[in-house]
């Protein structure tokens, strides 16, 4: 019999009853994902573990490795808890891929089984591989092939692969957070890293109307939607502002060079008010130290103002390259966008905007009633297992 053992990491640190409550988070979102694509299945919850066991194994593997929470997953032989049956079964795995000359290492664990420990159980396993594979050669350093032979209370598990997993907390086991949604590489992966830590998400996108590029309103419902597909059987909401009100009168102005400051803010101005509404406990955006001009420390401290609640900057110390890289990883990385550029960007934005002369020009263009406005003209956008679903 084979069964997906699931591993998670921090969560075992919890308290027993926050432990519990991760614990039966995780394995609903792994429910959840696995009903999406028709996988029957039956969980159990033995301490330090999660096992699941159904019909198609390897498909369940592949699934519930990109559930939040999961440190790693592996398909195992279920067998009994003692030496003989897991050298057995490990023998069977290693005959499949050790060859001659090829050198292998045993790693053995025990937890609750009586009668030896876990270096007796690692020396007979090997014992008993090399007696099936004689031309073999023991390497417990940097072996070419290593089988993990598992000793519990609730039964033997043996094993030759591991699937990574994202890591973090279940998705669900934190308050909802909104995200500044945008059609560029940042901000989905500034999303998907608090999605990874628990958050309940949804997205809210400020649309730029003639002042934006013709592809960025498909760009973002397709980051959203690829987003969706990270929390199988979870709606992932997103919510489009229209921002061409605010972009016609700060257009206008003599001085261009405040205009990514103001945009900044004016963004976090009509975030809030959603997120109040949602009752959100926090924004998220992409914001990474240096990037660009809006994104000085000291433009930063003039920007996080404007907002009513705080604000959450998962990217501010990534290198470029690094979010690239997580962004290919996750699936939103997009080589060719299109045409997703801004107009309203000045040539030679201002790096250290004066926090008191934002706040009379803001004044002069009003902005609480143009912020309002815009958080009226809300578009409300589904998605859910990868697709978006409705829209109104």
């Amino acid at each position: 019999m084979e069964a997906v053992m699931v591993r998670y990491g921090e969560i075992f640190l919890k308290s027993e009853p926050v432990k519990r409550r991760f614990i039966s988070i995780m394995t609903g979102n792994i429910s959840l994902a696995l009903e999406v694509e028709g996988l029957t299945h039956c969980i159990e919850t033995p301490r330090g573990r999660i096992l699941i066991f159904g019909d198609e194994p390897r498909r369940i593997a592949a699934l519930v490795a990109r559930t939040f929470g999961v440190v790693s997953v592996s398909v195992c032989t279920v067998t009994t808890a003692d030496i003989n049956g897991l050298a057995a079964a490990a023998v069977e795995h290693a005959e499949r891929h050790l060859r001659p000359g090829m050198s292998f290492a045993v790693r053995a664990r025990r937890s609750g089984v009586e009668g030896f420990n876990s270096q007796e159980l690692g020396a007979a396993v090997g014992s008993a591989v090399l007696d099936r594979v004689p031309e073999a050669t023991v390497d417990l350093t940097t072996p070419d092939y290593e089988v993990f032979v598992e000793a519990r209370e609730f039964g033997g598990f043996v094993y030759d692969e591991k699937i990574s997993g994202p890591g973090g907390l279940p998705y669900g086991t934190q308050e909802e957070v909104m995200a500044l949604l945008s059609a560029g590489i940042d901000s989905p992966v500034a999303s998907w890293l608090m999605m990874r830590r628990g958050c309940r998400m949804v997205h809210v996108h400020m649309h730029s109307g003639r002042f934006g590029g013709a592809d960025g309103e498909r760009n973002v419902l397709q980051n959203h939607a690829r987003l969706s597909a990270w929390v199988p059987g979870h709606p992932l909401d997103l919510l489009v502002a229209d921002m061409e009100p605010f972009f016609e009168v700060v257009t206008a102005l003599k001085e261009p060079r405040y205009r990514c400051i103001l945009c900044k803010r004016f963004m976090l101005r009509v975030a809030s008010i959603l997120a109040g509404e949602r009752g959100a406990y926090a924004l998220v955006n992409g914001d990474n130290l240096g990037q660009v001009a809006s994104q000085t420390l000291a433009n930063m401290t003039v920007i996080a103002p404007a907002a009513s609640v705080p604000v959450l900057r998962p990217l501010i110390g990534f290198d470029k390259e690094e979010i690239v890289d997580r962004a290919r990883a996750i699936g939103t990385f997009e080589a060719h966008p299109g045409n997703v550029g801004c107009t309203v960007a000045p040539r030679y934005p201002s790096t250290a905007a004066p926090a008191a002369t934002i706040a009379l020009i803001e004044e002069e263009l009003d902005v609480e009633s143009l912020a309002a406005r815009a958080a009226g003209t809300v578009r409300r956008y589904r998605a859910k297992n990868g697709e978006v679903e409705e829209a109104g």
